[in-house]
């Protein structure tokens, strides 16, 4: 089992910026890839970002590009992921998940270890 906390979420104005930040304890020897994933109300959860915890490969949602970071760090089992130029249609809850195979990056069936979730509202 792998144990995932996930912090940094809060209210921002448009064009702010926010850092999230995951933590992950417990099997963490396991972990292939740490991925990023949101979900707004009415609406079903996308991909966000994700990165291969040896080599660092990062895959990002075409249409988030340039406007995110996604990084970690291995000696803390953390995962970040910096968000600038933020708008009010990225307000979501904002999920950390962990992958443990080479599988498809964005497909939230091959992450089986979830985080709670950390609130992201940007306000108009």
């Amino acid at each position: 089992q792998v144990q995932l906390v996930e912090s940094g979420g809060g209210l921002v104005e448009a064009g702010g910026s926010l850092r999230l930040s995951c933590a992950a304890s417990g099997r963490t020897f396991s972990v292939y890839a740490m991925g990023w994933f949101r979900q707004a109300p009415g609406k079903e959860r996308e991909f966000v970002a994700s990165i291969t915890w040896s080599g660092g490969l990062t895959t990002y949602a075409d249409s988030l590009k340039g406007r995110l970071t996604i990084s970690r760090d291995n000696v803390k089992n953390t995962m970040y992921l910096q968000m600038n130029s933020l708008k009010p249609e990225d307000t979501a809850v904002y999920y950390c998940a962990v992958r443990s195979r080479a599988l498809s990056a964005i497909s939230a069936a091959n992450y089986p270890y979830w985080g709670q979730g950390t609130q992201v509202t940007v306000s108009s």
